[in-house]
């Protein structure tokens, strides 16, 4: 399934304004047509927080909006880029000297970490390129857009790659919210550094137990050599762990490594630096968080009918998780999930069951589930609460919240 290249659909470019529309521009910047058009869906991740890359599943799913491309293949080995944003600026480079530069993060750069790892499989190539620019991600975001199908969630399973449907409640909907504060996850060291913390606390994990340590570098993998639940996993950090960080001399004394080893050997080039490690926060997340993804999808498949109530009170537990173990919250992403929950003497006033962050965090947006009925009210009271409290924010409201639906994978168009 990882392997299957995105669908090819027909089109005819006049029932497709936008399409129509990027085919002129595109027209206009290289005085040539498009010979095809690409679809990548946006995506939203229900539950199951930065565990990707500790090798456990995660339920995201994709959204109706998303990112189109018009391409031309050239002759030449130069490749031009242009967007239909004018505040990004055109680029131009050789495809035999593709330079990243890991500390500027720049728009074109997304496009050439493509280029730099087209020889593999199309799901997890996407997967290993994004690390050319510095970001040691999990795959979540890269399989849920080629497998994604619409109507349907999608419990994504690594090593090897799977994805299986998940039904979400008929009676709910979905609602993303953007905080209006970005966060460049390649640009910041916040990312890298969890990533880091994690495989830190699967070696000593590891070390503790007597297993090969050396050669552990995900959560997952601590749990499947022992043989153990998640619940067990979540006893076992209690046992190991101490509640203050550690500092690196620690973790080498803990591993019976130098620090000039663990630096080259075990931490990623921009994390080298980072002088304390907070390991009993992260892995506590992660194990919990791993559980809840597995709850999650039980009660979608038995449907309970208490569903919407259920799956709402995981999603609040895991931005509880996420904003206090694994600390990747902000203070506005807070107070939008306290504005999408807020109760009034006892009553439910905006409407969500549920709401978490979602993405990495640090900014970005948030997801709520709210019952379908009181949708409406939803969305206006949330305007009235967050986006109006603040011109910057209601300058992009329009585009910042919105109601979705599960949509479909990415897509290549061709002109019927």
């Amino acid at each position: 399934m990882a392997s299957d290249a995105p669908a090819t659909l027909p089109v005819q470019l006049a029932e497709q304004p936008r399409l129509l529309k990027l085919k002129k521009m595109f027209i206009s910047k290289f005085g040539s047509a498009p010979k095809f058009y690409a679809r990548a869906p946006g995506r939203v991740n229900l539950i199951g927080e930065h565990i990707d890359y500790c090798g456990y599943a995660v339920l995201p799913m994709a959204i109706e909006h998303d990112i189109l491309i018009a391409v031309e293949p050239v002759k030449t080995q130069i490749v031009e880029l242009a967007n239909t944003n004018p505040l990004y600026l055109d680029f131009s480079t050789s495809v035999n000297n593709i330079h990243i530069n890991k500390t500027k993060p720049v728009w074109h750069n997304y496009f050439l970490c493509g280029l730099k790892g087209i020889q593999v499989e199309l799901a997890e190539i996407c997967t290993k390129s994004e690390r050319y620019i510095g970001t040691e991600g999990g795959g979540m975001d890269q399989s849920i857009s080629f497998l994604a199908e619409e109507g349907t969630a999608k419990l994504i399973e690594f090593s090897p790659l799977r994805a299986t449907d998940v039904r979400l409640p008929s009676g709910a909907a979905f609602v993303i919210a953007n905080s209006c504060v970005e966060m460049n996850k390649a640009a910041t060291s916040h990312y890298n550094i969890r990533v880091m913390e994690c495989r830190l606390a699967a070696k000593l994990l590891s070390k503790s137990k007597d297993l090969e340590w050396k050669k552990m570098l995900k959560l997952q993998e601590v749990q499947a050599k022992l043989g153990v639940s998640l619940k067990e996993m979540l006893t076992i950090v209690e046992e190991v762990f101490h509640l203050e960080p550690y500092s690196v001399e620690e973790i080498c004394t803990c591993l019976g490594i130098s620090l000039e080893e663990l630096r080259t050997q075990i931490l990623s080039q921009n994390t080298q630096d980072v002088t304390t490690f907070k390991l009993y926060q992260r892995a506590k997340h992660v194990y919990s968080e791993a559980g809840r993804v597995l709850e999650f999808k039980k009660i979608c498949n038995e449907a309970p009918a208490s569903a919407i109530q259920l799956l709402g009170e995981l999603m609040n537990q895991s931005h509880i998780s996420c904003r206090d173990m694994y600390e990747c919250s902000c203070p506005e992403l807070d107070q939008l999930v306290d504005i999408c929950l807020s109760w009034n003497h006892g009553i439910m006033q905006f409407g969500a069951v549920g709401s978490r962050l979602t993405g990495a965090g640090w900014g970005g947006c948030t997801v709520s589930m709210v019952p379908s009925d009181k949708l409406s009210t939803f969305l206006t009271n949330v305007k009235e609460a967050y986006y109006k409290s603040n011109d910057q924010r209601l300058a992009l409201e329009k585009n910042s919240l919105f109601a979705t639906k599960p949509g479909g994978g990415a897509l290549v168009f061709l002109e019927a």
